[in-house]
């Protein structure tokens, strides 16, 4: 195996890198966001429900179906960052594995 492809295979593995850790910030924002958004909202439906005199046991419940949407998105956000996060370190496994190769190339 020639030296110059593999060092080319190892560069754009690293851009990929590069560009994963920036989406892996921007889903992290994401997630925060939408825990946030969440919890407000959250906090704003129990508040009504308390007003409207619900009975105390199932405020929770009721509040809770009221925000699925929200905590759909929460979950999503935080799964989606999840996943990020286990492809990066698939991708950093990929530029080791190339590193082993480049390292054994060169001293054939």
């Amino acid at each position: 195996m020639e030296l110059t492809p593999t060092i080319k295979m190892l560069q754009q593995a690293t851009n990929r890198l590069s560009d994963a850790s920036k989406e892996i910030f921007r889903l992290a924002q994401k997630k925060a966001e939408t825990e946030r958004e969440y919890r407000m909202e959250l906090a704003k439906v129990i508040f009504r429900l308390r007003d409207e005199k619900i009975p105390a046991t199932i405020i929770g419940d009721c509040a809770r179906g009221e925000v699925a949407e929200l905590k759909f998105q929460r979950d999503l956000a935080a799964d989606m960052y999840r996943s990020a996060l286990s492809a990066m370190e698939a991708l950093k496994s990929e530029i080791n594995a190339i590193q082993t190769i480049t390292k054994y190339t060169g001293e054939i």
